[in-house]
């Protein structure tokens, strides 16, 4: 069967409601209090509790390693029970695991709650982002989800200055409350969004293969797995590299990125909903071909903080636009699972960035890490060309 675009009357559909307001500040709250804490939490376990690199790694990955376990069955469990229960209940879950940085005074409880936090974590952002979908309409999911994406990049970008700066004023303890109010506050909005009975109820489906992964999300996936791995290299050194050539301010570059991630999300999605991802995505991974060698070959501020801009405009794309592809290919019953699928490939691409690049940096160089990105940037972009364009367009046709 032939998926096929909307027609252009479609295109009139308003994006902006109650619903999708209130999921992006939902979502955006969340980030920050995700990456709040994961710019604090290193400082604490230092200082506080004496914990060795080792264990922080340990503390920070975790996390991942949890989150990336639980992703198939959070979109199952979305698909199987409703997208709102799940997403609420995740939601609560998350908040009342914040306390428990209160009282974690021991490097193996506070592993033990970043695991436990992980595993809600896979569900908190599959159910949002599954919500969004079913929230936006089909004529408008690429700039819709372009949205909600840069809720995530603003989250990012805020979540960083507000625990740092709770932390330098108050100490961990307010930033871990802090966190708590913040989760609360998300929690609050997203009990304030609604949906259409048959994304509320759930469906009757077996626990099984299909059910836990979307077949047609498998290539779009594998195209986004590929091309993670470069930007998990560039988030796990690039603050080094930038010392190494020196650079004095280098988590301006995060700014910048944030930036150029922001710009390409804003503009994007209205590109991919006229014209589909042929362009937008050749357009963006070449970006990626241009920026990383920028990147290796900066000795000096202005290329090394230009790459971030280029950079981030090509990776800002390159997330919403292949999981608006994921969603144009699923059908609503499937969403979750296809959700799942996708979120599943960004752990793992942006986990085996990190080992590759630390490998790299420890081996050969730090510059030579983001030639491998940008070689990364190509296969990505052949991988498209090659099997997930052809395939996408023979079953969604404009």
């Amino acid at each position: 069967m032939q998926l096929r675009f909307p027609c252009v009357n479609a295109m009139n559909e308003r994006i902006w409601n109650k619903d999708l307001i209130f999921l992006i500040l939902s979502n955006f709250l969340m980030y920050i209090t995700y990456y709040a804490i994961l710019s604090a939490l290193p400082i604490y376990l230092v200082n506080n509790l004496h914990a060795s690199k080792v264990q922080v790694g340990v503390v920070v990955g975790v996390y991942t390693i949890a989150s990336v376990m639980v992703r198939p069955f959070s979109g199952f469990t979305l698909d199987r029970f409703g997208r709102r229960t799940i997403f609420l209940l995740a939601l609560i879950i998350y908040t009342l695991l914040f306390a428990g940085y209160l009282v974690a005074i021991t490097i193996t409880s506070i592993i033990l709650l970043r695991f436990a936090q992980g595993l809600v974590w896979g569900f908190t952002t599959v159910s949002g982002s599954t919500i969004a979908v079913d929230i936006i309409p089909v004529a408008k999911r690429g700039e819709g989800i372009g949205y909600f994406a840069l809720s995530t990049t603003l989250g990012m970008s805020v979540g960083p200055i507000i625990g740092l700066f709770v932390c330098h004023h108050w100490g961990y303890m307010a930033m871990f409350v802090s966190g708590c109010f913040i989760s609360v506050a998300s929690l609050a909005c997203a009990y304030g969004v609604h949906l259409r009975k048959r994304f509320v109820v759930g469906k009757r489906i077996a626990l099984k293969w299909n059910s836990l992964f979307d077949k047609n999300s498998i290539l779009p996936s594998i195209n986004v797995f590929i091309t993670m791995i470069a930007y998990g290299g560039l988030l796990s050194f690039i603050a080094l590299y930038g010392q190494e050539i020196g650079i004095k301010n280098t988590s301006l570059y995060f700014l910048i990125f944030s930036i150029g991630i922001a710009a390409a999300r804003l503009t994007a999605g209205k590109v991919f909903d006229r014209n589909g991802p042929r362009k937008i995505i050749t357009l963006c991974l070449i970006l990626l071909m241009i920026g990383f060698p920028m990147l290796a070959m900066a000795k000096n501020p202005l290329l090394f903080f230009l790459s971030a801009i280029v950079i981030g405009f090509g990776n800002g794309v390159i997330f919403p636009t292949f999981q608006s592809m994921v969603n144009n290919l699923a059908d609503s019953v499937h969403r979750g699972a296809a959700n799942s699928t996708l979120y599943t490939a960004v752990d793992l691409g942006m986990g085996l960035g990190m080992i590759m690049a630390g490998l790299i940096a420890e081996h050969i160089s730090l510059s030579f890490i983001f030639w491998v990105n940008a070689a990364v940037g190509a296969a990505g972009l052949l991988f498209f060309r090659l099997f997930v364009l052809k395939a996408y367009e023979s079953r969604y046709k404009q």
